[in-house]
């Protein structure tokens, strides 16, 4: 089978595709809606939904396998993202923005869904094993970039157009468009850059194609070892995390009278933006230098203690709020650190459960559970938030990690799985 000779100059921006979208989709769009005046309780269920694409993408996954190339599905599905945020600028003077804006995010959430299935196959099909293995962490690299972009930099250039113009309105429109048209630039760039690998190598497609039914493949994955209690772990453990995602923003911003902080856009963006990203590259990086020398056996256990307890210092936050800015700078820099170098244990784990020979598939359907812990109890945050207040709900989310902690001493698994080869 031939291969792609030069991966580097597709691989980065690819990736970077499938993460900028996701990015403005659960997570800018929270910031928006809360500076365009939605209440929490909406902003929470609502934004929460938007999940609800990756939840189901195994379901619709094997009409990518079967029906044209991944190259021509991705190429497509960044078009039409593109559009749609376009559109999404367009629609938020409007008076009834908030349905439309939400309408035309569920369209690009599932064309960033299937865009993620045909990445991920496309990668499988143009790279070797030793150049999957290679680029594995250059794909990782420049996903969590694109996602501290979208949660950084497009932040920023919102917060810099509402001081510009003085309208919160005309700023998040325009940034919206500004999103659309890099994704366009984007998807112009994969065009010509990524390799037409499956029209030159017909043999690929036979050698890739379903080997079993989609049904068959479905119900092999709920035949695997422990397979309920590996479920209701990779459902309760982003429990905590999930409530922390959708409220972490309305926290940052919201005036000190009703228990935020009082930061702008602006600050939020420059406070994820700079340290924010350093902090989750460099955990990123050294949770999967720590796995690769020791295994997961290791590691699990510290690795989700990484990852929960910074929450601790969004509970002095809002106990305490501190005039400076550099403690906010020093909480966020320890829970992106953490994020950065625990995550790297639970998305290995991950990858042991959907070993097997339908391992894309099975990948492809514990990532969506994933989601579905992510969806389910995010829609209930803005609730939970406003009947408690922020000191007691980041009280609550702590709390919330340890039905995933306890349920982690009872999994099985190879400890020293995910360890390099000597």
């Amino acid at each position: 089978m031939s291969t792609d000779s030069k991966p580097w100059y597709w691989i980065p921006v690819l990736n970077f595709a499938s993460g900028l979208p996701y990015a403005i989709i659960i997570s800018v769009s929270v910031i928006m809606y809360k500076n365009l005046g939605i209440n929490n309780e909406d902003i929470g269920i609502y934004t929460s939904l938007l999940y609800l694409p990756w939840v189901i993408k195994p379901l619709w996954s094997p009409f990518i396998d079967l029906y044209s190339t991944k190259r021509k599905w991705f190429l497509s599905m960044q078009l039409i993202i593109s559009i749609a945020f376009i559109v999404v600028g367009i629609s938020i003077p409007m008076s009834n923005f908030f349905i439309l804006s939400l309408s035309i995010f569920w369209v690009a959430a599932f064309a960033s869904a299937s865009n993620d299935v045909a990445s991920d196959g496309f990668y499988m099909l143009a790279l070797a094993k030793e150049q999957q293995s290679f680029f594995l962490g250059i794909r990782s690299t420049f996903y969590r970039l694109s996602l501290l972009t979208g949660n950084g930099l497009i932040v920023i250039i919102a917060g810099y157009l509402e001081q510009q113009y003085g309208d919160k309105t005309k700023a998040w429109s325009y940034t919206m468009i500004i999103v659309g048209f890099i994704m366009a630039i984007i998807t112009i760039y994969n065009y010509f850059s990524t390799p037409k690998i499956e029209s030159k190598n017909i043999e690929n497609q036979v050698e890739h194609a379903p080997k079993a039914s989609f049904g068959s493949v479905f119900i092999s994955f709920f035949q695997k070892k422990q397979v309920g209690l590996v479920l209701t772990f990779i459902l309760f453990f982003r429990l905590g995390e999930s409530q922390l995602l959708k409220m972490l923003t309305p926290f940052l911003i919201d005036d000190k009278s009703v228990g935020g902080m009082g930061l702008t856009t602006q600050d939020v963006g420059v406070v994820y933006g700079t340290f924010g990203v350093l902090a989750l590259t460099i955990g990123g990086i050294l949770g999967g230098i720590a796995i690769s020398k020791d295994g997961l056996g290791k590691w699990m256990l510290p690795m989700i203690l990484a990852m929960h307890l910074p929450i601790i210092g969004f509970i002095l936050l809002s106990h305490f709020h501190p005039d400076s800015i550099l403690y906010i700078y020093a909480v966020v820099i320890c829970e992106q650190f953490g994020y950065g170098f625990g995550f790297a244990a639970f998305m290995m784990f991950l990858i042991y459960v959907a070993e097997g020979e339908s391992k894309t598939s099975h990948y492809s359907i514990a990532t969506g559970f994933m989601a579905l812990g992510m969806m389910l109890p995010g829609m209930l945050s803005g609730f939970i938030q406003e009947y408690l207040g922020y000191a007691n709900f980041f009280i609550w989310v702590l709390l919330a990690t340890i039905p995933g902690l306890i349920l982690s001493f009872f999994l099985i698994y190879p400890k020293e799985f995910g360890k390099k080869a000597e």
